[in-house]
Order: C-alpha cells, then sequence, then structure tokens
C-alpha cells in the first residue's frame, strides 16, 4: 500500500497492481482529491466492511464451494448449526488504507472447474464490487485454493445414516 502523501504525487497514468496502466479512477478528481478524501471532511471504512463485501463477490462466483480453510469453515458450520449468522468475510483477509484496499482470499474449489479461470473470475467480481461500493482502488486480490470439493464428499445429517454407512461387501 503506498501512503496518501504517495499517491497525491503520482502521475494520472500509472501501473496498478493487476498489471494494467490506467488513468486516474472515476472517484478522483484532477486535483488528486479521491470521493473518500475531501476538502470537507474524510471517509474512513473498516476493514471488516471491506471484507464482507469482497467474501459476498466471492461466494457469487459459480465454482467457488466455500471460503476459508478446513479450521475456518469448521468453526463457521458450528457457529450456523447453534443458530447464529454465517461469518461472510470467512476466509477474507484486507488491507485497507484511505484510498486502495488489498484482498486476500482462502477458498474451496468445485471439482471439474478451470481454478485460473475461477480466479480470473473472482478477481473481476471482487474488484468491480469492492470498487463500486466502497471507492477504494482496489491494488491486488490474492487467491489461495486450498482444496477442491467433490460432489458427495460432505458428511451432513441428511446424507449421514447414524454414523454408519452401508456395507460394501455382503
Amino acid at each position: 500500500m503506498t501512503d496518501s502523501s504517495s499517491a497525491t504525487a503520482a502521475s494520472s497514468a500509472t501501473p496498478n497492481r493487476r498489471g494494467s496502466t490506467s488513468p486516474s479512477s472515476d472517484t478522483q478528481s484532477s486535483s488528486g482529491e479521491s470521493a473518500l478524501v475531501t476538502e470537507q471532511g474524510r471517509t474512513t471504512i473498516a476493514d471488516a466492511v471491506v471484507a464482507k463485501i469482497a467474501g459476498i463477490a466471492a461466494r457469487e462466483v459459480s465454482g467457488v464451494y466455500a471460503l476459508g480453510g478446513g479450521a475456518a469453515r469448521a468453526v463457521g458450520a458450528l457457529r450456523e448449526r447453534i443458530g447464529q449468522r454465517s461469518d461472510h468475510s470467512q476466509g477474507v483477509s484486507v488491507e485497507v488504507g484511505e484510498r486502495q484496499a488489498a484482498v486476500d482470499l482462502t477458498l474451496v474449489a468445485e471439482y471439474g472447474v478451470s481454478i485460473a479461470d475461477l480466479a480470473a473470475g473472482i478477481r473481476r467480481n471482487v474488484i468491480s464490487a469492492v470498487e463500486r461500493m466502497t471507492g477504494l482502488d482496489v491494488t491486488e486480490v490474492n487467491i489461495d485454493v486450498q482444496d477442491v470439493h467433490m460432489a458427495g464428499e460432505d458428511n451432513d445429517d441428511d446424507s449421514d445414516q447414524g454414523g454408519q454407512s452401508e456395507s460394501r461387501v455382503q
């Protein structure tokens, strides 16, 4: 992340971490102000807000089975069983500055999807949602695919027969 003094000094066409060179975003005026930092005041956005937006946007992409690693998903499943709301920021870590945000996602992909295409779709959706809703420039979205889910792997109570599975031999 860059601080606000170096962001203001940047030229109007600067390379970003997504690898493209783009002119100043729509949220910045020609004087270097952003929609979040103006002469009238400053708007701050909590890390939890950006993480929630990114988590919801990532879950919208077809091919994402779940967000979070094994332990985070186990805690999330326990939380849901006792009636608490699901944590939309599970598996999401963010760093938020005055004008920029970086997002790290940990996820489980569905078996059969192209992980490269999935990652591109997630990046596109997360960047679009975060930038549109917050006015922050998303500098990067890092994706850590921890597992691949295969249909029938779930051991939910509906498919679990009291802890006993059918015998494969007689």
